[in-house]
């Protein structure tokens, strides 16, 4: 099992194989595809829903290659009536939500009309959520580039033996790669390797001065520590600091344990028992009881019984800090090959007489943005926004380098955003604020811009994949727009773009910021319908 079969961030749906064969469709409307696709479904197709998603597929493929920006050339006919008011379908789920409407901002616009079809509450600062993540996105592909990549580099001091052992210390120096997970680190650890070292008798030193200690320990976001979403930046983040266990019962009365990914001083203690009757009680089996040794060693115990009724179950949990971490993983990876190593771990920086032996060049920043905004990832998106400050300033990098790297381009674009407010750029933050219509704004311009299609075929597609996958997949929308989602308690956002079924394009966004907000996703639901109806 690799670990991006437990990590959502690094999957890649098959889909993406396909878009070649679209690159050359000039219109975003999908509605011939669609019709293509329905010609030859079985009769009635709507009662067939495998067929309704691979439908879904062919046009949310459509809609990616071509992308808004070819719409704004093709789609100045036929102009939709200004609204005044959002729909009954709208409002209705809202009342049913106990949500008002002063906590609430929606912008609807025509691709290349920055005229508001739609705006209410539009210049208001709101909480985005996971939407923000399109701002620092944007940001990112158009000032370092879509092709950009990280590097993290080995150094090595000292002198090398003819058995292969290095008596000097091992110097990785990271610049911030959001996605270092074991199928990329053991590149590195590979050419180390292949540079004829195969032992060291010194320590392994960790250069993380990329970005400032003080982006670093930061309290997380709510009181659950231990979850994912709360792993903060690190020039050397490894499979997101976050330690996956799947826990499988057996007949015999056994319940196996497999991790990953593999730490050199983690040690899982099984005293589980597969036990008979119904599946309850099973979260405690799931949570271990954690504790460090004074030398390093961190014990897992598992214990209790688990009921086989439960089948396989897992449990991601994000454990030690960012350097114990890296540690243990890269020493991991490091004995698997044959490769000794018996001395200390600490971080410091690489000497100036210290020689570069190996560089590991991590996947290009579109794959990277791809991942961030399909599986709304806050750690990549956080790694992301200290690296654009780095690199246009330079390190060590602070959000407030990244801020104004950020601000200083938007300016660039003409983008007036006085009430944008920018604190890790993930969204998750309490801090963080943009109004509905500065983020239409963001949309409009990206669409117009020289990363147009990456940026957009990075949204998920409703219904298809990514955190719209589970969303609108009996409406007709499906596969017809690519939209951004951001929740947190009392939040929920949507912002993106709509291929109507008139042909017209739009740009969607709405905030809800309400205590009631978590009964509300069916109000979005509904303006995206709207949309896609042509605002009929």
């Amino acid at each position: 099992m690799t670990i991006a079969s437990l990590f959502p961030s690094t999957r890649r749906p098959a889909v993406l194989a396909s878009f070649r064969l679209f690159s050359r469709r000039p219109s975003l409307d999908p509605s011939p595809a669609t019709r293509a696709c329905a010609a030859s479904a079985p009769r009635p197709p709507h009662r067939d829903a495998r067929w309704r998603v691979a439908c879904a597929l062919v046009t949310a493929i459509a809609l990616a290659a071509a992308g808004p920006a070819d719409a704004r050339k093709l789609r100045r006919h036929a102009r939709a009536p200004v609204v005044a008011q959002l729909p009954v379908s709208v409002t209705s789920a809202l009342k049913r939500a106990d949500v008002p409407l002063s906590s609430v901002s929606v912008v609807v616009e025509r691709i290349g009309d920055h005229t508001p079809l739609v705006a209410l509450n539009a210049q208001t600062p709101m909480l985005p959520a996971s939407t923000m993540k399109l701002v620092t996105t944007y940001a990112g592909l158009s000032v370092l580039g879509p092709d950009y990549r990280w590097r993290t580099s080995a150094y090595a001091d000292g002198e090398l033996d003819r058995n292969g052992v290095l008596h000097g210390n091992l110097y990785i120096q990271g610049t911030g790669d959001p996605k270092l997970v074991p199928e990329e680190l053991i590149d590195l650890v590979d050419k180390i390797r292949r540079a004829g070292i195969s032992g060291i008798d010194g320590a392994l030193v960790l250069d993380k001065r990329f970005f400032d200690p003080s982006t670093r320990d930061l309290p997380p976001f709510d009181d659950d520590a231990e979850a994912p979403y709360n792993v903060g930046p690190d020039p050397l983040l490894y499979a997101f600091k976050s330690l996956s266990f799947t826990l499988t019962p057996e007949p015999d009365g056994s319940v196996a344990i497999d991790v990953i990914p593999a730490l050199a001083q983690l040690q899982i203690d099984n005293t589980l028992h597969a036990s008979a009757g119904a599946c309850v009680g099973v979260d405690t089996a799931l949570t271990p009881s954690v504790t460090r040794r004074q030398d390093g060693i961190v014990d897992a115990l598992f214990s209790g019984d688990y009921p086989l009724r439960c089948g396989p179950r897992t449990i991601n949990l994000a454990m030690l800090d960012h350097t114990a971490f890296f540690a243990g993983g890269f020493l991991a990876l490091w004995r698997s090959v044959g490769g000794t190593f018996e001395g200390t771990t600490h971080e410091g920086p690489v000497p100036s007489g210290a020689r570069l032996i190996a560089t590991h060049r991590g996947p290009v920043l579109s794959d990277v943005v791809r991942d961030i905004n399909k599986f709304s990832n806050n750690v990549m998106a956080r790694n992301l926004f200290l690296t654009i400050g780095a690199v246009v300033d330079k390190p060590p990098a602070t959000p407030a380098k990244s801020t104004a790297v950020i601000e200083r381009f938007l300016r660039t674009q003409a983008l007036d955003m006085p009430e944008l407010t920018l604190a890790n750029g993930s969204g998750l933050s309490r801090e963080e604020h943009i109004s509905a219509k500065s983020m239409a704004d963001l949309l409009q311009n990206a669409n117009e811009s020289p990363v147009a299609q990456v940026f957009v075929a990075s949204l998920p597609v409703a219904g298809v994949d990514g955190t719209m996958r589970n969303r609108l997949r009996s409406e007709p929308v499906l596969g017809n727009a690519h939209i951004k989602t951001g929740t947190l308690n009392d939040v929920r956002a949507i912002a993106g773009y709509v291929a109507a079924a008139d042909g017209q394009s739009y740009v969607v966004v709405s905030f809800i910021n309400d205590k009631r907000a978590g009964a509300a996703r069916a109000a979005h639901d509904a303006l995206l319908e709207w949309v896609y109806r042509g605002l009929r």
